[in-house]
């Protein structure tokens, strides 16, 4: 199946402009072959997969068939869950962004129906609603369909599957026969096949048919990652294997330019490749990626097609593609000329069921990683200098050093301290600092001026070691630099003469020598012209290992103190237990008691993720998670603690019930 551009569909440039915002340049199978038919106003039947863009293939054509003058109901798009009412009715208002005066209205069970009410007298044209409370508009009158132009079923198999039978069917004999009806489901049951047959008028059938193709050369795995936190596993997963040559897909131009920031940012050597490039910028990037110039190649599935590198180590599907075809096209760029390869997905959400349909269409089973430690990735840095010092004592071709050694032995030191002060020295030097904002305490875009690293032609050729933002250790503080001799500058108050510079070199020392000086500077003195001005110390620079050190602080995120804190004993984590009248730590703080504890296999992190996924609360009013055995405490903000307890009450922690209260 040839790829389409969005371009090429004959949208309109509102449409097309959302498009381009969203960061999309080419249309999914599903997309590509129903946009067309909807446009021409043809009943449809789509069949395709769970996450392969149907919502945009009804979307698009259903916002172009809307008439922005005419204040009533013209499309009516039918969901089985709340939830995916709510992401169909986001994505709608994504694409109609520019169109001026369409109006989309989500309705659905749990929802109050004053605001419901409100938004259908506004005049919406575009409706987005479960089958029960569309039935319940329809009773009460607040919902008029005598001007529907299309109405969709989404997910129709599954609304079947949950006894909407009956109410699909009267909403079909409520809305006008002269209109376009669209079915799209992932399978064709029997009950399906007979709605088809009374409700549709001639429609025609949009298929999308997945290759069954097996990737025998390849290592595939997939992580389950929250979108927040893909940025923190990709860098530690490339520090853990040390790769060094790899690609990495995303589905949109914007997640590319991100991604690219952030792994310069860390200390790698990445460049992207996207559709808004010129065909001179792909050259020039694509010949530093075949020369090594570049360690990690970000692109889109369009500017990829074509990329031909044998030596690539690993491919990271950053975003899931929409089908299989394209997951397959990816991880065929890596294991070739005989080569084995590595494949790496990550998950999150609902994402999880298109791992299992990559399952059935290759034939290979996609397994689940771990997410590795802090700890794991220093043994594995470790093991790496090891395995070098290990290969040159096998090879003997080095040269020998005897005379130093000896030297040393005569000044005192045993052997053992200086094979480990060598093997530390040999650490530094395979380490590069990178710069860290002082008060960074997550994986925002760096300022440009840390983002600048040095060219590939100044790098030694022995790659060094990448440690993004992890502790090591620091360099010397400028403070401890041999002092320069003093040298002469002309007095800003005269041409000729010039006078001795007796003021320290380091610039730090210079401040402090200079700042007992200021209060009695006379008012008629001349101040220094700029080209003398003192020049503020510079921001030290951070090693990574230092930044590591941040980012494990109680202000990182709460990924990765679940990753630090998930691998110790529970024995060892078991703090004291807390003091009598300890239920509210400070005004500002309420400690809650929830009945699950690590016995039932959770963390610190699943509580946090709990909270923080169904209160929509930022990390910042979640305190101290003290873990026990069949119980933990948990501190909030005061203010959000009936939030979170009546929340986590009806919701739960990663899938079972809990009880909260107030300890």
């Amino acid at each position: 199946m040839t790829p389409k551009l969005f371009s090429e569909l004959g949208l309109s440039p509102e449409i097309l402009k959302a498009i381009d915002k969203l960061g999309f340049e080419q249309a999914s199978p599903i997309q590509g072959e129903a946009i067309p038919v909807l446009l021409a106003g043809k009943d449809i039947v789509g069949q395709s997969q769970t996450g392969s863009g149907k919502t945009a293939a009804f979307g698009i054509p259903a916002i172009e068939k809307t008439d922005p003058q005419l204040k009533a109901v013209q499309i009516l798009i039918l969901c089985p869950t709340r939830e995916l009412a709510v992401q169909v009715a986001e994505e709608i208002h994504k694409l109609a962004l520019f169109k001026r005066g369409i109006i989309s209205l989500p309705i659905y069970g749990g929802q109050s129906y004053e605001r419901q009410f409100y938004g259908l007298k506004q005049g919406a044209q575009i409706v987005i609603g479960t089958p029960g409370r569309v039935m319940d508009h329809l009773d009460r009158g607040t919902l008029r369909l005598n001007q529907l132009k299309m109405i969709v079923l989404d997910e129709a198999d599954v609304m079947l599957d949950m006894g909407f039978q009956e109410d699909i069917e009267k909403i079909l004999l409520s809305v006008p026969a002269e209109r376009q009806t669209v079915f799209f489901s992932a399978t064709m049951p029997k009950r399906i096949r007979d709605l088809i047959e009374r409700y549709a008028r001639e429609p025609q059938s949009v298929k999308i048919e997945q290759k069954t193709l097996t990737v025998t050369t390849v290592e595939q795995v997939y992580y389950e990652v929250d979108r927040r936190f893909k940025v923190e596993l990709l860098t530690r997963l490339i520090d853990l294997h040390d790769l060094k040559l790899g690609i990495i897909f995303c589905n949109t131009k914007r997640m590319v330019d991100e991604l690219v920031e952030h792994l310069e940012a860390q200390g790698y050597q990445a460049d992207r490749l996207h559709g808004d490039m010129s065909q001179g910028q792909r050259d020039r990037v694509m010949n530093r990626f075949r020369k090594s110039g570049l360690e990690f190649l970000v692109a889109t599935d369009v500017a990829a097609r074509g990329i031909d590198v044998d030596d690539v180590e690993v491919v990271f599907n950053y975003d899931l593609p929409y089908d299989v075809e394209d997951y397959v096209h990816r991880i065929g760029r890596t294991g070739r000329a005989g080569r084995s390869g590595r494949a790496i997905s990550f998950v999150s959400g609902r994402e999880i069921f298109q791992i299992r349909n990559i399952e059935r269409y290759t034939n290979m089973r996609v397994q689940r990683g771990r997410v590795p430690t802090l700890e794991e990735v220093d043994e594995a840095r470790s093991n790496i200098v090891l395995n070098k010092v290990r290969t040159t004592l096998q090879s003997g071709q080095f040269k020998r050093q005897d005379h130093f050694v000896e030297r040393l032995l005569e000044e005192g030191f045993n052997s053992a301290d200086i094979a480990s002060a060598l093997l530390h020295l040999l650490q530094d030097e395979d380490e590069t600092p990178a710069r860290v904002e002082p008060k960074s305490s997550g994986f925002q875009t760096p300022n440009p001026a840390y983002a600048r690293r040095e060219s590939v032609s100044d790098r030694p050729a022995e790659r060094p070691r990448r440690d993004q933002q992890f502790d090591r250790p620091t360099r010397r503080e400028s403070s401890d630099r041999p002092e320069r001799p003093a040298k002469a500058f002309r007095d800003p108050k005269s041409r000729d003469r010039v006078i001795a510079d007796d003021r320290p070199a380091n610039r730090e020392q210079r401040r402090i020598h200079d700042e007992p000086a200021r209060p009695t500077r006379q008012p008629n003195i001349a101040p220094r012209t700029p080209k003398d001005a003192e020049v503020p110390a510079p921001k030290p620079r951070v090693t990574k290992n230092e930044a590591r050190q941040k980012i494990a602080s109680p202000a990182a995120p709460p990924w990765t103190a679940r990753v630090e804190k998930a691998e110790p004993s529970i024995e060892e984590q078991k703090p004291s237990p807390p003091a009598a009248g300890s239920a509210k730590r400070s005004d500002a703080q309420t400690r809650l008691h929830m009945n699950l504890g690590a016995t039932a296999g959770l963390a610190p992190a699943d509580y946090v993720n709990a909270i923080m996924g169904e209160t929509g609360l930022p990390a910042k009013v979640i305190g101290k998670v003290d873990l026990r055995d069949r119980h933990a405490f948990v501190e909030v903000a005061a203010e959000h603690a009936n939030a979170v307890i009546s929340k986590l009450n009806r919701a739960g922690i990663a899938g079972r019930r809990v009880k909260v209260k107030v300890a």
